[in-house]
């Protein structure tokens, strides 16, 4: 008999996870990536090189870099960031992390306690909602539109604070291929941010995890490129570049928040091999297979709106994404979509409802995510049109009659 750890448990727990059986036959959940994409034979070759070269390193914590991470990998990101975001940082303002939701974890400890209050986009990432709310940390959603947050609505929510006699401990934004929108906030509302931000006195916290990934390979500068005074906290991450299973993420921040981050990361440094694999790759490969992933994310997001339009028609409508892996669905009023995941993944069609990814879960209730990134062009035909069935069996939409293309 085995032994009952029930009455063990702390309080407050998730409910249990159930055993995982693989993933669904039309898989639109998660931030999966295009598998064909990985470059499995030059991550053979670096890590020969790399582990030739530096291998011994491993028998030490921190490869002989010290608790920031291996240093050619953050050499490698200083030198990509100044090139790419418009940033001017050294090696020593960055912290290799495991992956991006551990950034967000080491942030929130150095800065939230109980009771604050955090400024996010109004529908964002699950998973930082999520630790907000274990955090008992409230979060308060902007209104977004085609270019991001609302500067105008961002500006009443931070005179309301101010009114309440607080304030917000960060905002949080991801400015260029928001997530779940697509959307890239142009540079002119960059510097509005800021200024508010300053006017505030609010640090802002800037999720640059999909930056990259722009189809036409073109961004504006990183919020943090323009800030002057240190304000902004900068994370990125190699999860949707190269591969979401390396698990390595980063942080860039002045010296003055950055000690802070490194002494509350308290689990004897990221993953060792991945940071030199990465480090060896990136040096010589890194431009080429990020034009490679737009190329192959721009066809599959065309394959997905295409798909959307024949088997939803005017029933379905969407930001058309920049860039990325996800394109952000809004149904009728009637479709409740956490309801129709439920059903749907039954029938072999995963994707992530709205609710969780809103600040406001109501204001998401008819709404879906789907991640395109990671399925074939035949099955993300195959599972749009599935998925628009059992839609119509369960809700009457897309009712058929309106079933027809865009213009």
């Amino acid at each position: 008999m085995a032994f009952d750890y029930s009455h063990l448990f702390r309080s407050g727990l998730p409910a249990p996870a159930a055993k995982w059986n693989g993933f669904p036959r039309y898989n639109f959940i998660g931030g999966h990536n295009d598998a064909d994409a990985v470059p499995v034979d030059d991550f053979i070759a670096a890590s020969r090189d790399v582990l030739t070269k530096d291998g011994q390193t491993l028998s030490t914590y921190g490869l002989a870099s010290g608790p920031q991470g291996y240093q050619p990998l953050r050499e490698f990101l200083a030198k990509s960031l100044n090139q790419r975001t418009g940033m001017t940082e050294s090696a020593d303002n960055i912290l290799v992390v495991s992956g991006s939701l551990q950034a967000l974890d080491l942030v929130n400890d150095v800065l939230l306690e109980p009771g604050d209050t955090v400024i996010v986009e109004e529908a964002t990432y699950q998973g930082t909602l999520q630790r907000f709310d274990r955090l008992g940390v409230r979060h308060i959603g902007a209104p977004l539109d085609a270019d991001g947050i609302q500067m105008d609505a961002l500006e009443r929510i931070l005179e309301g604070l101010k009114a309440e006699g607080t304030s917000a401990k960060y905002i949080y934004t991801i400015p260029t291929v928001q997530n779940p929108t697509g959307s890239v906030m142009p540079e002119f509302r960059r510097l509005e941010l800021l200024a508010l931000a300053r006017r505030f006195d609010v640090p802002i916290f800037e999720d640059d995890c999909y930056a990259d990934l722009t189809f036409d390979g073109a961004r504006p500068k990183a919020i943090r490129a323009l800030d002057t005074e240190g304000q902004v906290i900068y994370c990125g991450s190699f999860s949707k570049t190269i591969a979401p299973a390396l698990r390595v993420g980063y942080l860039v921040a002045d010296w003055a928040v950055l000690s802070n981050l490194i002494a509350a990361k308290h689990d004897a440094g990221s993953g060792a091999l991945e940071q030199m694999v990465l480090a060896e790759y990136c040096a010589t490969h890194f431009d080429a297979h990020v034009g490679h992933m737009q190329e192959i994310l721009s066809a599959k997001c065309d394959t997905i709106v295409e798909a959307l339009d024949a088997e939803f028609g005017t029933s379905a409508e969407y930001l058309l994404p920049k860039g990325g892996i996800f394109i952000w669905v809004t149904l009728p009023d009637a479709v409740d979509t956490t309801k129709l995941a439920e059903v749907a993944l039954a029938e072999g069609v995963a994707l992530n409802p709205g609710a969780g990814w809103s600040s406001d879960p109501e204001s998401g209730r008819h709404r879906l995510r789907l991640c395109f990134g990671h399925p074939s062009h035949e099955d993300i035909r195959e599972g749009v049109a599935r998925l628009a069935e059992i839609c119509h069996r369960e809700t009457g939409i897309p009712v058929r009659s309106a079933n027809t293309q865009r213009d």
